[in-house]
Parts: structure tokens; sequence; C-alpha cells
């Protein structure tokens, strides 16, 4: 009888201490802030950023070398010269296009600060990609849909084998655990409109 107390005060000090972790959803239900007006909104917007994105798919480099007139837009988009690595410029404008004043870089890490990450593979949201090399997340793309286990992204300055370094635009489909970061600029983002 006397373990009886013991194993029901250790299951109370685990319940009540779980409270406080992270992500405990089933103890700690998830509060939304935002209306259903605002869900409205915001999926409106998510599908407006893809469908931008998606009318760069199969814009190609010049050269190859990180130009042409296009790439040249994305880079002034961000205050950056021409031949420069421009996947997050790509997002950044794909971003100003449909009226978001935020992000504007074109480093990769810029687009995942702490405020902004999610777990949450919602279209409009961004992935990012680490690169041991670089020691760093090195390219971004932006999520069209989710599929399974895959994500399906949009992602500029990248190629067929999905390099940080390719010529075009293109549809990418990366598996969950290829993905280092994901980042949030809708939900409770600011439109500069």
């Amino acid at each position: 009888m006397a373990a009886s107390p013991l194993i029901s005060g250790l299951f109370w000090i685990a319940f009540v201490g779980s409270y406080w972790l992270p992500d405990r959803i089933v103890l700690k239900p998830a509060k939304t802030s935002l209306s259903k007006a605002e869900l409205v909104e915001d999926r409106k917007y998510r599908l407006l950023l893809v469908r931008i994105a998606q009318g760069e798919l199969g814009l190609r480099e010049k050269t190859g070398r990180n130009d042409g007139k296009r790439v040249a837009e994305f880079l002034a988009s961000v205050g950056l010269k021409t031949a420069e690595p421009w996947c997050a410029a790509y997002i950044s404008w794909v971003f100003a296009e449909a009226g978001f004043a935020k992000p504007r870089s074109g480093w990769s890490p810029d687009l995942f600060p702490a405020s902004r990450l999610a777990r949450s593979a919602l279209p409009g949201n961004l992935i990012g990609i680490y690169f041991p090399e670089k020691k760093r997340i090195a390219h971004v793309g932006l999520i069209e849909k989710q599929d399974g286990d895959w994500l399906v992204s949009l992602e500029g300055n990248t190629n067929m084998t999905g390099s940080r370094e390719g010529d075009g635009v293109y549809r990418k489909r990366r598996h969950r655990k290829t993905v280092y970061k994901i980042a949030d600029w809708v939900s409770n983002g600011r439109r500069s409109l």
C-alpha cells in the first residue's frame, strides 16, 4: 500500500511538471489568437504567396552566374547587386509582391529568426536547408504543400538536384527530415498594404 501513494505522487509531479514543457498540447491546449475571419484571410495570403511563387517556375538565369533581368529584380528587392546568390532574395520578392513588409533579406539565415519559427508545414511557410560545410542555413524555399512526410517547395537559385547554387526557379520535393527549420511570416504578419 505504501507504493500506491508514492506512485500517485510521482504521477502527479510528472503531470504538473509536464504542463510547463513546450509543445505539450495534450496537457496545455494551444490558443489561437486569430478569429475565424483572420483565419480566412491568413489562408488567402498563403495561397497568394504560393501563386506568386508558382508564377516564376521555369525561370532560368541568363548565363548560369546569378544573372538575368528577373534575378536582378529579386536581388534589387533586398538591396543587392547582380551576381549574388538569390534564393532568399526570391522569397523576399514573393512576399513583397503579396504586399508584406517583411521578410526583406538576401541572406537565408535572416528568414529564420526565433520569433518566426514554426512546426507547421503550411503553404506559404518557409523551409531552411542546413549545409554542414557552411555551418548554417544556406538555402530557403517556400512551401507549396505537404504530401505526407514530403514537402513540396518553390525555390529560387536551385536546380534539379536541389543545389543552393543552381540556375533557376524549381519545384522541389524534400523529405521533412531534410528540412532544418520552418518559418511562418504569414500568421500574425504585418502586411504593408
